[in-house]
C-alpha cells in the first residue's frame, strides 16, 4: 500500500475528529478544558463541507451561513455525511484565532492570526520591526497549530480507549437531537 492509498483509507480519522470538535464545541456552551491551560472557546461557523460516499458515487454538501443558519450541516450528518471542512474560530489566552481545517490531512486554510499591537502597526521601515513582528505572526501559528495538535491528541485518547463507544453514544444522541430541535 503506498502512501496516497493510506492516507485515503485514514481519512476518516480527520473527519471524526472534526464532528467530535463540533459536538464538544457544543457541549459546554463553546468551552472545552485544555487541561493545565484551562478552557478555550471553539465555535464552528459560516463554513462546512460535508461528503459522502467514495469516486464517481461521492456527494458533497456544502453549507454557509451564521453559527445557528448550519442547519443544512446537522442534517447531512443526520443522513450520514461526514465532516470533511469546517471554519472554526478558536479563543484562547485573549487571541482569536479564526481558520478552515480539512480534516483529511488535517490542512490549514484561511488562516487570520489575533490581531496584536505589533501587527496593527505593521507600516514600519525599521528592519528589526518588521523582524520581530513577522517572528510574532510565526509565533500566533505555531501556538494556532500547538492548540488543534492538543485537541486532536485529546480526541485520540479517547477515540483508541476504552470510552470510545461511550463518547459515541454521546455524540449520536447529539445528532439526534439537532432532528428533533429543527
Amino acid at each position: 500500500m503506498d502512501l496516497v492509498d493510506l492516507m485515503v483509507e485514514k481519512r476518516f480519522i480527520g473527519q471524526e475528529f472534526l464532528t467530535w470538535l463540533w459536538w464538544k464545541s457544543e457541549e459546554r456552551g463553546g468551552s472545552i478544558e485544555l487541561g493545565s491551560e484551562g478552557d478555550i472557546t471553539v465555535a464552528f461557523e459560516k463554513h462546512m463541507l460535508l461528503e459522502s460516499g467514495e469516486g464517481e458515487s461521492s456527494e458533497k454538501l456544502i453549507c454557509t451561513g451564521l453559527q445557528t443558519e448550519l442547519q443544512e450541516a446537522r442534517t447531512g450528518l443526520q443522513m450520514g455525511k461526514k465532516l470533511e471542512q469546517a471554519r472554526i474560530v478558536i479563543n484562547h489566552n485573549s487571541h482569536e484565532y479564526s481558520f478552515t481545517l480539512a480534516g483529511a490531512l488535517m490542512e490549514y486554510r484561511n488562516v487570520r492570526l489575533p490581531k496584536t499591537e505589533a501587527t496593527e502597526n505593521d507600516k514600519s521601515d525599521n528592519p528589526e520591526e518588521v523582524e520581530g513582528m513577522i517572528l510574532e505572526r510565526i509565533f500566533l501559528f505555531e501556538e494556532l497549530v500547538r492548540i488543534v495538535n492538543t485537541l486532536f491528541g485529546m480526541f485520540l485518547k479517547v477515540r483508541v480507549g476504552e470510552r470510545w463507544r461511550e463518547e459515541l453514544q454521546k455524540i449520536r444522541l447529539w445528532v439526534a437531537k439537532m432532528a428533533v430541535v429543527s
